[in-house]
């Protein structure tokens, strides 16, 4: 008799525990939201909802705030009290409905699914990598990506994908390709800044996704700027380095604006220095704007303009590596293949007795302040400009702007169409 009362009391008291639970169902009215979390409010019990919507907590008796959530839907909480028996509850999630979306660029992006071998640097990642270098050393990290600053002035970096060089390396902003039509060429001196205004980076090695993959024979890099930003906000960033090395990035959102339809995002970038390397000054300038405006729930425009306006002075000459460091080239060695550097080159006359030091750069020369003679230089024709230096002559010197405007227009004609249209224009 008294093992049966343990055994009936044990079973009561089961009874009672087991009575207090939350069960309940998620769903999008009938259609239940698979993996949905639910949990209780103030403790660590939770769960998540089955195949068929349907989730169970056991609690213990009180009151309770129950909250469920689920991506793209809007975080729901309702208030359950729990006694000694089952007690249920129900919620039906609504879409989380967005006044208007971010940037969005039609661009041929790799991912998980896609058949391409590819690495994203994000924002986050562009920040700790970059600093003040140019794009392309941001992906010095990545598999079969090779990246230099070549010794040049700003902008003058040059970037390899699984050996071939940039000629042969497909690059897109905003899926816009920017290689130069004949030759394939790709100069970074025209986005010196934009790295201030690059939300990720995505290089895909190999003949890619790209819908224009003419040049991408090495890869395919694909630059995406900010999107307008929904909240109000800016900052201001401050770079002091070596040689005079000064640059100052402003960036502004006014946030949603007019019946929360208009959004503006804009970053501007003032970059000076006089360079490591002799005669490598730089006076360079970097601009972006973002715009989007929701005709409608359905319609959207959106615009963006890029630019660098910059003049530097280049080194591009190659020099005999004695020139700069004899006892660097004396280091090299020679063997009995003829690999290395040739001792004997020392002994041709008195050409090496002086070095030029690791700074050199025979494209430049000190003038007296009082010439005011113009810079000769030739790109597609002879030309001529001010100088911009006082007491020295280029005779490499960039002077360039591209810039590149894109105007998107998308259109949800219902849940199966959407017509996405879009103008660009690169000068």
């Amino acid at each position: 008799m008294r093992n049966r009362n343990l055994i009936l009391s044990a079973i009561m008291m089961c009874g009672i525990v087991f009575g207090q639970t939350v069960t309940g169902f998620v769903g999008e009215g009938e259609k239940p939201l698979v993996g949905a979390n639910v949990v209780v409010e103030g403790t660590k019990l939770g769960g998540v909802t089955d195949e068929t919507g349907k989730f169970i907590i056991e609690t213990g008796s009180g009151t309770f705030d129950i909250t469920t959530s689920y991506i793209g839907y809007i975080t729901q909480t309702k208030t359950v009290s729990v006694g000694d028996i089952v007690s249920s509850v129900s919620f039906n999630l609504e879409t989380d409905v967005v006044a208007m979306s971010a940037l969005e660029v039609l661009a041929s992006r790799a991912d998980e699914k896609t058949p391409v071998a590819y690495t994203t640097v994000t924002k986050e990642e562009m920040e700790i990598r970059l600093g003040s270098q140019d794009i392309p050393m941001s992906l010095n990290m990545t598999p079969s990506v090779y990246a230099t600053g070549q010794g040049g002035g700003a902008g003058d970096a040059r970037i390899n994908v699984r050996g071939f060089n940039q000629r042969n390396v497909a690059v897109m902003i905003n899926g816009v390709p920017q290689n130069d039509m004949e030759n394939g060429w790709v100069y970074w001196s025209n986005w010196d800044g934009v790295g201030d205004a690059t939300s990720s980076i995505q290089m895909q090695r190999g003949l890619s996704a790209v819908n224009l993959a003419t040049p991408s024979i090495g890869g395919t890099m694909n630059i995406i700027t900010d999107p307008t930003a929904l909240e109000k906000g800016g900052k201001l960033k401050q770079e002091i380095g070596a040689a005079g090395f000064v640059k100052t990035t402003l960036n502004y959102n006014t946030g949603l604006m007019m019946g929360d339809k208009l959004a503006l995002s804009t970053t501007l970038v003032k970059k000076t220095g006089d360079g490591l390397i002799d005669g490598t000054w730089t006076d360079a300038y970097a601009y972006y704007l973002g715009g989007s405006y929701a005709v409608s729930d359905d319609q959207r425009f959106e615009l963006y303009a890029i630019g660098a306006p910059q003049r530097h002075g280049q080194n591009l000459y190659k020099q005999n590596i004695a020139t700069y460091s004899q006892e660097l080239a004396k280091d090299i060695g020679f063997d009995d293949e003829g690999n290395g550097y040739d001792p004997t080159a020392f002994a041709e006359g008195e050409k090496f007795e002086t070095e030029a030091g690791r700074f050199y750069n025979q494209n430049w020369a000190p003038v007296n302040e009082s010439y005011k003679g113009q810079q000769y230089w030739y790109m597609y024709g002879a030309r001529t400009t001010d100088r911009k230096i006082g007491n020295l002559l280029n005779e490499r010197e960039n002077f360039f702007h591209k810039p590149l405007v894109n105007l998107n227009h998308f259109y949800d004609v219902n849940d199966q169409v959407r017509i996405s249209s879009i103008a660009y224009r690169s000068g």
